[in-house]
């Protein structure tokens, strides 16, 4: 038997305390796991979970609008971990910011800024520390990116949001091919989730019809039920992760 087979996979998940995330990060309690989760909150129930699950479980209340003191944790983080620790490592940058939709001649500096922030910065420098911090790992390692069909698709009154899920595809890509030139280089997707059950679908179909012109589109949707539950898609997504040829696209889509 090789000798990691008895070791933990190390997940790293962000926006862990909620939606999709939250689903994510209770599907990953299970045997064979050791579990990091970034939130700006802690879960009591998670712990719960993990204590009954006999996993453990580290829960950083962090804001990722710095996402410069959260990269530097989690590479500092990493460096105090011997290369042998676990089975394998991967990064889940998941958290997002869901700015005001209003056009962007309407929208106040900062929050556009704290959108493009925890929606692009954070995962880049996050994926940076990890990317760093592993280099001298052997074992397998992937960085999944919770990405958007927004990130692919322009949308009026959605100019931060479109514009980080943009980024993140462009950087996932860039970082694929870095990797891609290394014997044991990181795996790396950007995946857009389908269309999930959360608080975003409840403040876009909140908006404005006059600044937000798909608001109709988007309430047909929940009425018709065509949104997938956070459960549903977590499931789908780590999957996904799971899959052998993850990485081969480095941005996809899990409806394939």
């Amino acid at each position: 038997m090789n000798a990691s087979a008895a070791l933990a996979h190390l997940y790293i998940l962000t926006g862990a305390s909620r939606g999709m995330g939250r689903a994510m990060a209770s599907q990953l309690l299970r045997p064979g796991h050791r579990l990091v989760c970034i939130a700006r909150n802690d879960d009591p129930s998670l712990a719960d979970e993990a204590r009954r699950a006999g996993i453990e479980i580290d829960q950083w209340r962090l804001d990722l609008a710095d996402g410069a003191a959260a990269a530097a944790r989690l590479r500092a983080w990493l460096a105090g971990r011997p290369s042998g620790a676990w089975s394998g490592a991967t990064l889940i940058n998941n958290a997002g910011a869901i700015p005001p939709v209003v056009p962007l001649h309407a929208a106040d500096a900062g929050d556009t800024a704290h959108a493009l922030r925890v929606g692009l910065e954070a995962p880049m420098l996050l994926s940076a520390a990890f990317l760093a911090a592993t280099r001298g790992w052997t074992v397998p390692r992937r960085v999944l990116n919770i990405s958007s069909g927004l990130g692919r698709r322009p949308m009026a009154s959605q100019a931060a949001y479109c514009t980080a899920k943009a980024g993140m595809d462009m950087f996932t890509r860039c970082a694929a091919l870095d990797e891609a030139r290394r014997p044991d280089g990181a795996r790396l997707c950007s995946l857009a989730p389908g269309v999930i059950d959360t608080d975003m679908q409840a403040h876009l179909r909140g908006a404005d019809a006059g600044d937000f012109p798909d608001r109709g589109r988007f309430a047909a949707l929940q009425a018709q039920r065509q949104l997938t539950s956070p459960e549903a898609a977590a499931r789908q997504v780590l999957a996904y992760l799971a899959r052998p040829d993850f990485g081969d696209e480095p941005v996809a889509d899990v409806r394939g």
